[in-house]
């Protein structure tokens, strides 16, 4: 099979399960596995901030790093796609008593003009007050959108003014990096909390790290215990993260290359289903015109190749460690044909 569903479907690779069983460890609730720290201080520095927390899911970093910025029955505000509002099962409202408000974006694509147009600080006794911005970069449902550098500077700078939180859904960070050659320092500084998976594209087995001031690390760390996250010889998963850092990063450029060449290929069949001038990172959106998306992906997948319905009428591959170039323009030729017909 050619698994294109997502790029957390990576297995670890035979290097980074011999760093993982070499890792030393100690207990994370303690505050004393030597691998767990590691990356969460090295995860920071990469970042330009002071501090790290590792978890085991981005899910929980985003929920922890919001929650830092926004207290119940006040509002965090997004883009109509965004994780957090879409794919995170409700859990900022459920478990911490918040409220999202979201503006509408082409592809995901930040516009400040947007946030500004919804933002209500201190709204007093009648209306819901805003107390957080959040971005996601690269936007996973606009399909691996880069947000413009500008434009995250100009959003910083309006939650400045207006003393807001600004929170950064990173979970492919790593991918924007790449694509731009922004220092993750320079994307980093912009935000109060930024949350960065190692699941995806870098390849580790598990893990996100949220880093932020001091103060609201340690704030989340406790959180995180009240949440069940707190965990114990943690640092085996930590060790594959730090492995992905050292050995995965500049690698993931060729996922972005595959990418291409699978779009390309599903192009000669069917050119309205993608577009080219748009792609990109290591995600690929394809619209399947009047034909529903299940029924193609389930005939994909008879074929030997595994993509995602997203949508009603849109499927998601998503290039990563596990497959090839060649690979992708194969299943890139068996979508373009399927959807074609």
């Amino acid at each position: 099979m050619i698994d294109l569903r997502s790029d957390t479907v990576t297995r670890p690779t035979e290097g980074m399960r011999a760093a993982m069983a070499a890792a030393p460890v100690g207990d994370d609730v303690y505050g004393e596995d030597p691998s767990v720290l590691e990356l969460e201080r090295r995860t920071a520095e990469l970042m330009g901030h002071e501090a790290g927390l590792y978890c085991v899911s981005g899910s929980l970093t985003n929920l922890l790093g919001v929650r830092m910025l926004v207290e119940p029955g006040e509002e965090v505000l997004c883009d109509v796609g965004a994780h957090i509002a879409r794919a995170e099962m409700g859990a900022h409202a459920a478990v911490h008593g918040l409220t999202m408000r979201t503006w509408p974006s082409d592809r995901g694509r930040l516009d400040v003009e947007r946030v500004r147009e919804i933002l209500s600080p201190s709204a007093g006794p009648y209306l819901v007050s805003t107390t957080a911005v959040a971005v996601e970069n690269t936007h996973n449902f606009g399909g691996g959108t880069v947000q413009p550098l500008e434009q995250l500077e100009a959003t910083s700078a309006l939650c400045r003014e207006h003393g807001l939180g600004f929170h950064l859904d990173g979970a492919r960070l790593w991918n924007a990096h790449l694509a731009t050659g922004v220092p993750l320092a320079t994307y980093g500084r912009l935000f109060d909390t930024v949350s960065l998976c190692f699941s995806k594209g870098l390849g580790a087995p598990v893990g996100s790290v949220l880093v932020g001031s001091a103060a609201n690390i340690a704030r989340a760390r406790v959180q995180r215990k009240r949440l069940g996250g707190g965990w114990r010889q943690a640092g085996m998963l930590a060790a594959g993260a730090s492995y992905a850092l050292d050995h995965h990063l500049e690698r993931m450029a060729e996922d972005h290359v595959a990418a291409r060449r699978l779009a390309t290929a599903v192009a000669e069949h069917a050119p309205a289903a993608v577009d080219l001038d748009n792609l990109e990172t290591n995600i690929v959106v394809l619209s399947t015109g009047e034909v529903p998306a299940a029924p193609i992906a389930a005939a994909a997948a008879e074929h030997g190749v595994l993509v995602s319905a997203l949508g009603p009428r849109m499927l998601r591959a998503v290039t990563h460690l596990d497959v090839s170039g060649d690979d992708c323009a194969e299943a890139g030729r068996v979508l373009g044909a399927l959807i074609a017909v």
